[in-house]
């Protein structure tokens, strides 16, 4: 598949090595004493107060740097699948939504945002339907129908910003300005529903997730990384940025209903994935229950549940992305999708099984592995914020230890049964190549550096957390999550 000479893997790779670099420069002369960073403003469209505004804070340059990541470790994890014209769609799809996932990360004009918004489910779109098993392309049209719908509802709240920044002076969609506004009350709760039925989509959370495992177990392991561990962390993202930094009193308002949302999603999503025979869907459904953690933490409005977030987007990405990939070299071993037609691969692929196994652990929250720091976290503001939060918000931690627990031992444990892919020797599966171990091994890496040591992420987010709980108005009686300042001091506990 040459394209003059040049492989489109190695091109695809290449291109991606590029934000990955700069964000690593970005990362290092991040100043971790907070605010907006590297800002670059220019107008754009003066008559409706739109600005082409870039900038980065604490929770967009981690989530720059998980996209950065990932991407170049799909474009490697799905290298042997990729062959003429399909590699040249799949590697130019992947690098258009990774160009629109930064923009949006780091856009600080929410009109700005709302067209990269929209933009990423072009590249996504394809790259569901184009790709993946029999029956992607009704998964797509069906990812896609959600997906423009809470876009539309979208719409309706960025048009109602204008109205209202306009009233009040010159109309600007700059975040500083919307954050400064005076909104009415009635207007701001209309507004942050506009916003947040979106971002529910996006992230997703109960009642609107019904796509999320269609999406999964139709596309291509490395698709469903880059949708579940990239794109949907902008429905999350979202709530942080614009719910909570525009409209804080309309966040405080819904609270109680999004803490029972998120805590639906955290169970309902555990229970059904323990019933699931296709591992990818399977797993897709795990990050419903995970998505339900997250917005559980944003929304108790603690230091705790805002770092715990934060971190749980971060460590999510993580396991999620290993646990895809690594269920995908159990697919081309095996044949199948089916958890049912699988089992007896712990002898025959020992390096499969064990970093299976780590990634799986992971998931369920694991006490040394990344996940768990941002589990316990959120469990601390839940029962800060109520008990039976906390409690009802446990027992998708249990839920997991038996959906991952389950999975790993009818798919590697037991009698071998006969694959349905011809293996590289008659009867006998192959283990993990370099290759296939080099895409997985730095999210590894990442989830025991990080379970051990979370500090370099907290350092980053937790200054944007305590300025947004600042806002917001939120009372916080628990202690702080500590961090190191910019100038090297730790943070003292208190009251914000």
């Amino acid at each position: 598949m040459p394209l003059r000479g040049v492989d489109v893997r190695h091109l695809g790779l290449a291109l991606a090595a590029v934000p990955l670099v700069i964000a690593v420069v970005l990362a290092f002369r991040y100043d971790t004493g907070g605010g907006m960073q590297f800002e670059e403003e220019h107008a754009w469209i003066e008559a409706f107060g739109v600005h082409y505004a870039l900038g980065l804070d604490g929770l967009g340059l981690l989530m720059v740097l998980l996209t950065v990541v990932l991407v170049p470790l799909v474009l490697l994890a799905e290298w042997r699948d990729l062959d003429g014209e399909r590699a040249r769609a799949f590697v130019a799809w992947t690098l258009a939504l990774e160009g629109l996932s930064l923009a949006v990360f780091c856009a600080t004009d929410v009109f700005l945002f709302y067209v990269v918004f929209e933009a990423t489910l072009v590249p996504a779109y394809f790259l569901v339907g184009g790709f993946g098993r029999e029956g992607r392309s009704a998964a797509a049209v069906k990812f896609l129908m959600f997906q423009l719908g809470g876009g539309l509802v979208l719409l309706g709240s960025v048009i109602g910003l204008y109205v209202v920044s306009a009233e009040q002076g010159e109309p600007s969609y700059l975040l500083s300005d919307l954050m400064a506004l005076d909104i009415d009350t009635t207007a701001g709760r209309w507004l942050f529903a506009g916003f947040f039925i979106a971002f529910a989509v996006k992230a997703p959370l109960f009642p609107l997730h019904t796509w999320l495992a269609d999406t999964t177990e139709k596309a291509t392991p490395g698709t469903s990384v880059l949708l579940v561990c990239v794109l949907d962390k902008i429905g999350t993202f979202g709530m942080l940025r614009f719910c909570l930094g525009i409209f804080p009193e309309a966040s405080q308002w819904a609270t109680p209903l999004v803490v029972v949302l998120a805590l639906i999603s955290i169970v309902y999503g555990a229970l059904v994935a323990i019933g699931q025979d296709d591992i990818l869907r399977l797993i897709g459904l795990t990050s419903l229950s995970h998505f339900g953690f997250i917005t559980l933490g944003v929304f108790v409005m603690t230091s705790q549940g805002g770092s715990g977030a934060v971190l749980y987007m971060v460590n999510h990405g993580i396991g999620t992305a290993a646990l895809f990939l690594l269920a995908g070299y159990v697919i081309h071993r095996r044949g199948t999708t089916l958890i049912s037609r699988m089992g007896g691969l712990e002898k025959a692929t020992p390096v499969l099984a064990g970093l299976f196994l780590v990634a799986g652990l992971a998931t369920l929250g694991l006490p040394g592995l990344s996940p768990f720091v941002s589990e316990f976290l959120v469990l601390l503001s839940a029962f800060d914020y109520a008990w039976w939060a906390g409690a009802v918000a446990v027992t998708g931690i249990v839920l997991a230890a038996i959906y991952v627990l389950w999975m790993y031992q009818r798919t590697f444990t037991g009698p071998e049964r006969p694959t349905q892919a011809p293996p590289a020797r008659p009867g006998v599966a192959a283990d993990l190549g370099v290759r296939e171990v080099v895409a997985v091994a730095p999210l590894m890496v990442a989830l025991v550096l990080f379970g051990f040591y979370p500090a370099p992420l907290l350092d980053v987010s937790n200054p944007m957390v305590d300025d947004l709980l600042v806002h917001v108005g939120a009372e916080d009686d628990g202690p702080d999550v500590p961090y190191a300042e910019h100038t090297g001091s730790t943070s003292e506990e208190g009251d914000h």
